[in-house]
């Protein structure tokens, strides 16, 4: 866990709102069946997610400037190139269809931290991530959602970090962010962000006890 400021707790607090991604974090896919359709069309384990994640094909839909069915398009079009253009569509369909899950233990951890301070939730995320979180039963858990589709921003880019800051309500020094994405951890502590690149619950844990702590009589 890294802050360059270090500021001093205020209130008894270590930080005022903890920002946490979805993805990596909360939300985890399960790609079992995508895998078995990439072998059965003689393709190597995770060319789909190679392919969809290429930035010229997830960047259009990661900054709602392209819609889900846009980007199935994108990546069928690219896979045409290896299998049967029915097969590639059925790829890119299942790589946007793949089923999810939240892990319940960390949702726990936020939710203690939610009676501190708040929580935001903050995304490279498609348009169709509220329908998601209300899939995950996590429609109504976060305070807020900075999701990269709504505001045009992705991350590591600075103005997603500020939004999300101005949407908790408190100073950038005063965040706790949390992404299993080091890129995107480094740029909010160089805005002044406590960043926390997240491997495991352990982490989130060591980063949240100073917190959950004032609950302890």
């Amino acid at each position: 866990m890294t802050n360059p400021r270090n500021p001093q707790a205020v209130n008894g607090r270590p930080f005022d709102a903890v920002l946490c991604d979805l993805d990596g974090v909360i939300r985890f896919y399960d790609m079992t069946e995508l895998t078995r359709m990439e072998q059965a069309a003689g393709l190597a384990e995770g060319t789909t997610a190679k392919v969809a994640l290429a930035p010229g094909n997830d960047l259009p839909v990661l900054r709602g400037e392209h819609t889900v069915e846009q980007w199935i398009e994108a990546i069928a079009s690219e896979l045409a190139a290896r299998v049967p253009a029915e097969r590639a569509r059925e790829l890119a369909t299942m790589f946007t269809r793949t089923p999810f899950r939240a892990d319940e233990n960390v949702v726990e951890m936020l939710r203690l931290a939610q009676a501190h301070v708040p929580v935001v939730l903050v995304t490279n995320a498609t348009l169709d991530v509220e329908d998601d979180l209300a899939l995950l039963g996590l429609a109504y858990f976060a305070d807020d959602v900075v999701n990269s589709a709504r505001i045009g921003v992705v991350k590591p880019d600075a103005r997603i970090y500020e939004i999300a800051a101005e949407r908790a309500g408190v100073p950038m020094d005063r965040c706790l962010f949390v992404d299993d994405r080091a890129e995107n951890v480094e740029a909010a502590v160089a805005l002044g962000m406590t960043g926390v690149v997240y491997g495991a619950i352990a982490d989130l844990e060591e980063a949240l006890a100073p917190l959950l702590a004032l609950a302890t009589p």
